[in-house]
């Protein structure tokens, strides 16, 4: 972790502060933390890579467009980065409407539906991890605008880089669904369902130990399972 005073202005906040002296007394952990994500995310990307071979020609068989779909999200520092995920929607689905996707979706294709309720669409991030762009436990990464509506509290979370999952995630696993019949998406987002999603991640951060990030992607590992 950057020393305090090193952190972005907008980050050295009361409200930051309590979460980063929890922090940075795990520091020892939080390194174990980065070389057990460079480790794992080497083998899976081994061990994997025929699934992601097939997975990348079903997309590119099933509609046209690139098979990676990349889309700038926010970071440890307040950092902007290109997330990577198998591209579950059509061409240009970005400039059709929200940026939230719900559950039965008119801009999802064929293979996208299937990918993406098996939430194997992610696989790509094992890249954003081994770069350090990401981790495999922490608060997923948003896109900017729904950064730039975060309180002060909620920039604590920015502590930490951004994860491929986290008991937030696995809480709201249906957020899709949950958002279905909504008429104002994003509004609703905003308001409801982010609000209650970093409870969670602010959570995580209080009583963060490398033990409980185990536990979490276990919980989310049944998750997918279920």
């Amino acid at each position: 972790m950057r020393k305090w005073e090193e952190l972005p202005k907008f980050m050295r906040t009361d409200e930051v502060k309590k979460y980063y002296d929890i922090l940075i007394r795990h520091e020892k952990e939080l390194k174990l933390k980065r070389y057990f994500d460079i480790l794992l995310s080497m083998i899976l990307l081994v061990i994997l890579s025929p699934i992601m071979l097939v997975i990348s020609i079903a997309i590119k068989l099933d509609s046209p467009g690139p098979v990676i779909y990349r889309q700038v999200r926010v970071t440890q520092y307040g950092k902007k980065f290109y997330i990577l995920k198998f591209r579950t929607m059509v061409q240009n689905a970005d400039k059709m409407g929200t940026q939230i996707t719900i559950s039965q979706d008119a801009r999802l294709t064929r293979v996208g539906k299937v990918i993406r309720g098996c939430r194997i669409d992610e696989f790509p991030q094992l890249i954003n991890v081994l770069r350090g762009e990401m981790s495999f436990v922490g608060t997923r990464p948003e896109v900017v605008k729904y950064v730039k509506g975060y309180t002060k509290e909620m920039y604590a979370t920015l502590l930490l880089p951004a994860g491929i999952t986290s008991r937030a995630s696995v809480c709201y696993k249906d957020e899709g669904e949950m958002l279905e019949h909504v008429e104002d998406v994003d509004h609703a987002y905003i308001h409801e369902v982010l609000p209650e999603k970093m409870s969670y991640n602010l959570e995580d951060l209080r009583k963060y130990s490398l033990w409980r990030d185990f536990m979490t992607m276990f919980m989310t590992v049944f998750a997918v399972l279920r």
